[in-house]
């Protein structure tokens, strides 16, 4: 790679002795990009941007508060009322856990419908799922800070699950807990779990980028690029269509915050923790009900705790399940049917863990739950086998510039079989 020619007599000379501007320059301008990828593709930097937004509100918020069960409650009113701005921080924290789970999941169907964990981007797949896991113990733990009363009966709840363990479950519970039951040594080390983890999943991001920019970004045609024909430089084509997509995401964002900043949170929060008065009905945020219904689902403590875990760790053996040469959902007819099945199976589930573990909601979590599992262990390797895909483009260009950039009206390219 030629080291581009800086105008700064400064930038040269610091890229002369520590080449971050060359790095830079070639990794965020340069970089070729298949020319085909659509508003799909925004949803990565948009994770990206939030990941900021939350990590710099987070650390404005950690100087006022205090993680003391006596305190914390108050400290988050005092934050809230006395502290300049300490609403708006307060409100763009709170709401900036959903949307960042929102475009996260977004970005994982993303890649389930284009099939982006398949070889030979494994590796890019399995970091995402992981940065998805340190996403779920931050929040969670984020949760518990405000010391209200779903706070301190999620953690509880929580917990617990893991005394289902055979033999070392009681100890993981108590080394959790920090003593017999969910108190003061409880909070302090979720607060610093809770500060520490972010910085933790930024590490798991550069590494995610590394794996992405190993073999480029898969495209919705699903096909290799072959070659300079099919990509164009990062910027500033897709800049500006990341800033487009951050401008109308910023809008949606703000409309939470300024208009409905409590509608995704659930009001038995703004009471003070209270060990002697259990809630009628003790559900996490939004983003785990799925999960939480998956566990509620089975009869059994131990299995259930399985399967809420089993439900995160099948993503991992994802590229391994789907055998199909074939990437992309516009070219597999079955599996297009399936993935949508499966993205309205994943609505019902959080339908169902929002409400109370009982009667028709019970049934449904159930049925939901088989269809989450067998979705992925029965029917993906078995659509490996029997699905015959439709014939694929020979490139990128070929849909693109009509048949590869010969001219309107010249023969195009013979498609290749799948």
């Amino acid at each position: 790679m030629s080291s581009p020619i800086f105008k700064s007599p400064v930038v040269r000379w610091i890229d002369h002795r520590l080449p971050i501007f060359s790095f830079m320059d070639h990794e965020l301008n340069e970089y070729p990009t298949p020319k085909n990828l659509s508003y799909w593709w925004n949803f990565g930097s948009l994770a990206g941007m939030v990941l900021v937004i939350m990590i710099i509100t987070g650390i404005v918020l950690a100087m006022h508060y205090t993680a003391h069960v006596d305190h914390a409650f108050e400290s988050v009113e005092r934050i809230m009322r006395d502290v300049n701005y300490g609403w708006l921080i307060r409100y763009i924290h709170m709401n900036g856990a959903s949307m960042f789970f929102i475009v996260v999941y977004i970005h994982t169907f993303r890649g389930l419908y284009y099939g982006s964990y398949k070889a030979p981007r494994e590796l890019l797949w399995i970091l995402g799922v992981v940065i998805l896991l340190l996403m779920m113990a931050t929040a969670f733990m984020g949760y518990v800070l405000p010391w209200g009363q779903m706070s301190f009966w999620g953690a509880t709840v929580i917990t617990n699950l893991f005394s289902a363990i055979p033999l070392v479950g009681e100890s993981i519970v108590t080394w959790l807990w920090g003593g017999f039951s969910v108190a003061n040594p409880t909070l302090n080390r979720f607060y610093a779990l809770h500060y520490l983890l972010p910085f933790v999943i930024v590490g798991v991001v550069v590494l995610h980028l590394v794996a992405l920019h190993r073999f480029g970004s898969n495209n919705p045609l699903g096909i290799d690029t072959k070659g300079p024909q099919d990509t164009i430089p990062f910027h500033p084509y897709y800049t500006v269509k990341d800033m487009f997509g951050m401008a109308v995401f910023l809008i949606v964002f703000a409309g939470f915050v300024f208009f409905a900043p409590n509608y995704l949170g659930h009001p038995d929060n703004y009471i003070p923790a209270n060990p002697l008065v259990t809630p009628a009905h003790i559900v996490p945020e939004w983003y785990f009900l799925p999960f939480y219904a998956i566990l509620r689902a089975i009869p059994d403590k131990l299995g259930g705790v399985l399967a809420m875990f089993g439900a995160i760790f099948v993503l991992f053996l994802l590229p391994w399940l789907d055998r199909s040469p074939v990437r992309s959902s516009r070219f597999r007819p079955i599996y297009k049917w399936f993935f949508w099945v499966l993205v309205a199976d994943c609505v019902l589930l959080t339908w169902a863990g929002a409400k109370p573990p009982e009667g028709i909601y019970v049934v449904l979590a159930r049925l939901g739950t088989a269809y989450y599992f067998a979705h992925f262990l029965l029917l993906l390797p078995l659509l490996s086998i029997f699905e015959t895909p439709r014939p694929r483009p020979t490139s990128i260009s070929q849909p693109v510039l009509r048949g590869g950039g010969v001219p309107a009206g010249a023969r195009a390219k013979p498609m290749e079989k799948a």
